[in-house]
């Protein structure tokens, strides 16, 4: 219908990009798919994200929440790590293009970047 690329909302299991993935390019959708990473910084924000947008939350990254959700010095690192390995974990399966949810934190998409200097060359 004319569109140039696509975004899609946050995720935190790539298996959902990846299908995703898959179910478009099976209907000859072939233009650029961004996909939508959130760094979850703040434990108390995940049930209200997870309401609004009805994203799933695998195991792995609740176990994160619950373990670090309450110290959130702890879970600004845990976040910003889980948000890297799923980046790293999209660039070795051939997505090209990434978008990070920030909410206004610039530093916390630096911090992803700067932890991943050498993946992005």
């Amino acid at each position: 219908a004319g569109c140039q690329f696509l975004t899609t909302q946050m995720f935190f299991d790539n298996n959902i990009l990846y299908n995703f993935l898959y179910r478009i390019r099976e209907k000859g959708i072939t233009v650029p798919v961004v996909a939508g990473i959130m760094p979850v910084t703040n434990g108390k924000q995940i049930a209200r994200i997870c309401k609004l947008s009805g994203t799933y939350l695998p195991e792995r990254f609740k176990a994160i929440v619950d373990k670090f959700g309450d110290n959130p010095a702890a879970m600004r690192q845990a976040g910003v790590a889980y948000a890297a390995e799923q980046i790293i974990d999209l660039i070795a399966n051939g997505v090209e293009h990434i978008h990070i949810y920030s909410m206004n934190k610039p530093s916390i998409a630096a911090s992803i970047q700067s932890s991943l200097s050498e993946v992005l060359k």
